[in-house]
This record gives C-alpha cells, sequence and structure tokens, in this order.
C-alpha cells in the first residue's frame, strides 16, 4: 500500500504523522505544498488543514484520524498500550491535549498574553514534568501520548528552526519556560531521537 501524505513546512500535525509512521516503520510518500497555497489540499481534501494521507484512494485528514488509521492498519509496534485501562488513559490525555491544552497556545496572540492563559501554559509545564516522574515517556513507554504532545513542547527546548515564522511556534518558545533540570529537556531529547518517515 502507496501512503501519501500531504504537508506544509514546520506543521507540528504533520511531524506527529511522521514520529509515528517512523516508529512503525512505515514508508510515507511526502508531498510539498507551499503554505500560501494550499489548493492542492482542497483539491485532493476539500479543506486546506494539513496533514492530509491518501492511501489506495481513501483519503483521512486530521492528524489524531489518521494516527487513528496507522495504529489499525499497522498494529505493531503498537502506540497504545494492551491494558485497556492504561489505553483509555492515554486517549483522554491525547483528547485533552488537543481540545484543553492547545486552546491556551493558540489564543495567546501578537497583541500579548493575558496572565490566565500564560499561567495555564506554566500548569500544563508542571503536569508533563509530573507525568516525567520515574518515566523516560508520559505514559512509561514511547507511544501515542508523546506523538501527539512532542511536536508542540519541542519548542521549549529547540526554539524555531530558521525560516519558521509561525506566531504559534513563536508562543510555545515563549511562554513555556522550562528550569535546566526540568524532565520535559531529556523527554524531548529522547523523544527527537525516534526514527521519522
Amino acid at each position: 500500500m502507496r501512503l501519501q501524505v500531504y504537508r506544509v513546512p514546520f506543521s507540528t500535525n504533520v511531524e506527529r504523522v511522521a514520529l509515528a509512521a517512523g516508529h512503525k516503520g512505515v514508508a510515507i510518500d511526502w508531498v510539498d505544498v507551499a503554505d500560501d497555497d494550499r489548493s492542492p489540499l482542497e483539491a485532493v481534501s476539500g479543506q486546506r488543514l494539513v496533514p492530509v494521507l491518501v492511501a489506495d484512494g481513501e483519503i483521512v485528514s486530521d492528524s489524531p484520524v489518521i494516527l487513528d488509521w496507522l495504529e489499525a492498519r499497522f498494529p505493531d509496534p503498537a502506540l497504545l498500550p494492551c491494558d485497556s485501562a492504561r489505553r483509555a488513559e492515554v486517549r483522554i490525555f491525547c483528547d485533552w491535549f488537543n481540545r484543553v491544552w492547545k486552546r491556551a497556545a493558540n489564543a495567546i496572540n501578537d497583541d500579548g498574553p493575558t496572565d490566565a492563559l500564560a499561567a495555564e501554559m506554566r500548569t500544563a509545564v508542571e503536569l508533563f514534568e509530573g507525568l516525567l516522574t520515574g518515566r523516560d515517556y508520559l505514559f512509561g513507554e514511547f507511544g501515542l501520548a508523546d506523538v501527539t504532545a512532542f511536536p508542540f513542547l519541542k519548542y521549549a527546548v529547540f526554539g524555531t528552526q530558521p525560516g519558521d515564522t509561525d506566531t504559534f511556534h513563536r508562543v510555545l518558545v515563549d511562554f513555556m519556560p522550562l528550569a535546566d533540570d526540568s524532565p520535559l529537556r531529556g523527554w524531548v531529547q529522547r523523544v527527537d531521537a525516534h526514527p521519522r518517515s
């Protein structure tokens, strides 16, 4: 099965798919789309967001849906724990991350953050650090939670790349201060060492 994934430069959601596919040893044919001309995305999927996966005529949009699609079709190695309770914990975390955590970071704009939004981001850093207490990865073994969070949290350690002018990425750099001994630093390095497709 040939997998094509449409992407734009510096996309955090695309990196989720690259990490998941790399973990599973699944090759992807990347289709690069210019950030300022997303008409190829609209032509294939009817919308302008990345990533978009195309496989044997099937079109799948939205990174969490693509991650589930990959897990269902390429179950080994797994991104989710076998134990149903642990799997539910990971699913709840990923849902929280996508619907709640990203809200504060997305709400901070060029006009400056509100104190409440900045405090939300600092509190979340403490939550991530707590999850890493005594663990190498967010839920013990490398998996879906790490794939979901890493592309965003890496900005607290690595900053932005040359050419990345995305305001959202700048917010992630500026409003997720980490102490020198934060366990998130080691986690970012460990996840970054994982292969990408």
